[in-house]
């Protein structure tokens, strides 16, 4: 994974380029630190990030780890959710034919960004806090990706969705919201140019992440 420092990564996601895409220095072995079993919304990010370990390790190119990552992603965020946030108004008045296709081009965009961004592994650690946070319907689970020297902290908000707790939001130091961000970047292209000309925007961001 190339080195990126925390403030690269805030911009990042302030751009909303990517989804937690951020590199710590080598350090420490790769590790997943694993939360209470009895909480399931922690489980599930356990889970994320023992996958985003398997991508750091996963040798080739994009579509190597693009196919790594992929399981964990579409397992663990509401993309519809998501979308409904992130777009606006207009979500809720798209045909069902262009929420698929916009879904389906949002979810394609998250993979890339993740398969370009976890490139390789030099020892960072991946620890999840058991404390998980109740914020009626939402639990926000932290983790923090450490080098050794240096933490950064991110915290997931989750929401239920068919009995299983998944993604709606990243938080970047607790403040720097994900959807916030992306929804001035979606909601723009959207008024200029309706849901297709932001799946045309998602597909070529797409492209341009796993050309390399």
């Amino acid at each position: 994974m190339s080195s990126l420092t925390s403030k690269t990564f805030a911009l990042r996601l302030a751009a909303a380029s990517a989804f937690a895409c951020v590199a710590l220095a080598p350090a420490l072995a790769p590790v997943a630190a694993y939360a209470d079993a009895s909480e399931p919304a922690a489980q599930q990010i356990d889970s994320f990030d023992s996958a985003l370990i398997r991508t750091m390790k996963t040798s080739g190119g994009p579509e190597a780890r693009a196919k790594t990552i992929t399981p964990a992603v579409e397992a663990t965020f509401d993309f519809p959710t998501m979308l409904g946030f992130a777009v606006g108004p207009s979500w809720a008045t798209a045909s069902a034919d262009d929420k698929a296709a916009l879904t389906a081009a949002f979810r394609k965009f998250t993979v890339a960004s993740y398969a370009k961004n976890f490139s390789g592994y030099s020892g960072q650690k991946i620890t999840v806090d058991p404390n998980v946070l109740t914020r009626l319907p939402d639990k926000l689970v932290k983790t923090t990706l450490s080098d050794g020297s240096s933490n950064v902290v991110l915290a997931y908000r989750m929401r239920q969705s068919g009995g299983i707790w998944k993604v709606i939001d990243v938080l970047y130091n607790g403040s720097i919201s994900q959807l916030t961000t992306q929804r001035s970047d979606f909601s723009a292209t959207v008024a200029s140019g309706g849901i297709k000309a932001l799946i045309a925007k998602l597909d070529g961001q797409t492209q341009k992440l796993m050309a390399g």
